[in-house]
């Protein structure tokens, strides 16, 4: 039998309950009972801790069953662990603000802490990502401070879910930036959204605007819950949708455009100088062959004309690849119209090669290029027509750079630019069907399109409630190195993951020493039954018997149906 280590040969500590008078009768305490001591790691020293319990000695008294404990001794560490709310707050920060991996973390501690990288792995999704959650409650006085004196601003977001599980939906205070709901949906249909959303109703704020990208069943869910508040859409959002129909234009001429190219310049375009037939440039112990000097490459004087036209050629050429790569981002980012434009200046460089010096591969190079470009021209220019509506529309709603505008004056301006465009530049049928769209798209978010102009401090998007998908996003692929982990983690934590990390260690400390045991064991029971959802994804077919095993015994274990 191995001996077990000692962390500590001291004396413990008895901590005493702090209270002096009853809280119910003002009357006397007496001692309840003193528990063992715990052996405690913390970040500066090992403890061994107990308390001194204290309760009423008036019988009549209401909270007379009632035992107090001490709340220093409480402030050390969670029950039932052995270690202190500084080591767990310490690898919380360094897992989500510094992003290290499990193991990083616990070479950082092990001169100071005697914990296995399996136990760091442990107290952060078991004890430090509950606390955190536990911490977020303690707001509601804040919370109310803000109804009281503004009103409420919501914002509701969710993230697309992975392989048909169900959607992450986070609900966040905009002025406070308090999260006061964040969990996954199996539906998203009016009821489940009413569902959702009923207990932040239930605590009876004022709310002045709920913040969404138009889910169609969120609507009618927030005018049930918030009867009295408008629902406000994100910008951003709308204009991606009017630019729907001009994105799919746009990727159907970058395809013909890159498909004519290859196919008339592929070889071309694709020949590079090699030192050996197939290699490039190379490093390493055996590196590519440099005969020149590196200052002569910057230097234009004493080149020869084989030298001059071989360089330009391969530039132009690989701007043409180049260009050939080109991905969109719509609304406004387009990359037909961009290619086609960039392909176009590419034209008129070879234009002014020629008319100073014609090649037979400045000719071929442009003569292929320029049919391409000019077949492409009807459909560059209607494309360029709706693009430059995007961009009117956009402008519209921009504030910066004008006078304060009511939302009915915002309002007023658009449709009256969408009128005049009606009228006066919709004659192709393209054109047409494009601005059917806008406008179809308009009418259905005008509702709530323009609320951000009347009501102060609502954002015009919820681009930066998305954002934090995405920094949770990079923060689990940082840490996990894995795109598939990080995934199934979003799925088994993600709801308590989206919970804001406190400014500083200091702080994040004093915040889970603070949590009451019975919230936190609630909140560990909470994530304990939500993990539970997952425990038969696994592959290993060893691991998938051991679990099917514990289910036949169950049932076998009943008594036979007789009946």
């Amino acid at each position: 039998m191995r001996t077990a280590r000692i962390f500590y040969t001291g004396k413990g500590v008895i901590y005493p309950c702090e209270l002096e008078r009853c809280p119910g009768c003002e009357g006397d305490l007496e001692t309840a009972y003193t528990s063992k001591y715990k052996t405690v790691q913390t970040m500066n020293e090992v403890m061994r801790i107990g308390q001194r319990t204290k309760r009423c000695n008036n019988l009549e008294c209401r909270v007379c069953a009632e035992i107090w404990g001490s709340v220093q001794w409480r402030q050390i560490a969670p029950l039932g662990c052995t270690y202190g709310y500084d080591v767990i707050a310490q690898i919380g920060w360094q897992r989500q603000t510094l992003q290290q991996p499990f193991a990083v973390i616990q070479q950082t501690l092990q001169p100071q802490v005697e914990v296995s990288e399996a136990q760091v792995r442990v107290l952060y999704h078991e004890r430090y990502l509950p606390l955190v959650a536990c911490h977020e409650r303690q707001h509601v006085g804040e919370l109310e401070r803000v109804a009281e004196q503004t009103g409420l601003l919501l914002t509701l977001d969710g993230l697309a879910p992975e392989g048909g599980e169900p959607q992450l939906w986070v609900v966040r205070e905009l002025l406070s930036g308090i999260t006061l709901r964040s969990g996954w949906m199996s539906q998203q249909d009016q009821n489940a959204f009413v569902n959702f959303l009923r207990p932040i109703a239930d605590l009876g704020l004022r709310v002045r605007a709920v913040l969404s990208d138009k889910q169609s069943a969120l609507l009618p869910a927030v005018a049930e819950v918030f009867p009295q508040t408008p629902p406000a859409f994100c910008q951003t959002h709308y204009l991606q949708n009017v630019a729907l129909p001009l994105a799919e234009a746009d990727e159907a001429l970058k395809v013909r455009v890159r498909q004519e190219i290859r196919e008339s310049l592929g070889e071309r375009i694709r020949q590079e100088k090699e030192e050996q037939p197939g290699v490039l440039t190379v490093t390493g112990m055996l590196p590519s062959l440099m005969e020149e000097d590196p200052a002569a490459l910057q230097s234009t004087a004493g080149e020869n004309f084989t030298t001059v036209h071989d360089t330009i050629l391969q530039d132009l050429c690989r701007r043409i690849r180049y260009l050939l790569t080109l991905k969109a981002r719509p609304p406004f980012r387009l990359a037909g119209l961009e290619m086609v434009a960039r392909l176009t200046e590419v034209e008129h460089c070879l234009e002014h090669l020629i008319a100073h010096q014609a090649t037979p591969a400045w000719l071929t190079l442009y003569q292929r290029l320029q049919p391409i470009l000019h077949s492409m021209q009807a459909s560059y220019n209607l494309l360029s027509e709706a693009a430059a509506w995007l961009k009117q529309i956009a402008d519209l709603l921009e504030p910066d750079g004008k006078p304060p505008r009511s939302g009915h004056q915002v309002r007023q301006e658009l449709f009256a630019f969408l009128q005049e465009t009606q009228v006066t530049h919709t004659p192709d049928p393209f054109l047409r069907r494009t601005f059917n769209a806008i406008l179809k798209t308009t009418l259905r978010y005008a509702p709530g399109l323009f609320h951000c102009y009347d009501i102060p401090d609502l954002p015009r998007t919820n681009n930066n409630r998305e954002s934090k998908f995405r920094d949770l996003h990079r923060r689990l692929l940082r840490t996990t190195s894995q795109k598939g982990l990080s995934h199934r983690i979003l799925q088994r934590e993600g709801a308590w993951k989206m919970i804001p990390r406190l400014d500083s260690l200091q702080a994040t400390i004093q915040a889970v020493s603070q949590v009451t045991p019975h919230d936190f064991h609630l909140e560990r029971l909470r994530l304990l039954l939500h993990r539970n959802r997952f425990k038969f994804h696994t592959r290993s077919a060893k691991h998938s018997q051991l679990q099917l095993l514990p289910l036949e015994q169950r049932w076998l274990a009943l008594p036979a149906d007789t009946s």
